[in-house]
């Protein structure tokens, strides 16, 4: 979303399908969540790129078991009908103990073809 215009969104208003995985995320649901990605699908988180259903799932369950945290959405944008950004606070036992992360959502095929998050 660095590029073009972007508009702000309400939570509701963003597609099904990242509806559905950040409720399995933060329910730690890997199954629902990995549903909802593209076969070669890519994650980008804490300067890591996984590729894949298999690299996906091991992020999903490493990123579910190693901290406990909650998270709420607190805003969403839209820059066009593929790309989202939806921002998310993070409280919990992790360094530092809060942060605003950005959860940039690029579609493809009604799934999530790329996910980079990013403080």
């Amino acid at each position: 979303m660095h590029t073009g215009q972007t508009q702000d969104i309400t939570p509701a208003d963003l597609p099904e399908v990242i509806t559905r995985y950040l409720d399995a995320h933060r329910a730690r649901d890997t199954a629902t969540a990995l549903a909802t990605f593209r076969s070669g699908a890519e994650v980008t988180d804490d300067g890591s790129t996984h590729r894949g259903a298999q690299a996906i799932e091991t992020w999903l369950n490493h990123a579910a078991g190693e901290y406990t945290y909650t998270i709420e959405p607190t805003g969403a944008r839209k820059a066009d009908e593929e790309r989202y950004v939806v921002t998310q606070h993070l409280e919990g036992d992790f360094p530092g103990g809060v942060v605003d992360l950005f959860y940039r959502f690029t579609l493809g095929g009604g799934l999530i073809e790329n996910l980079v998050i990013e403080p």
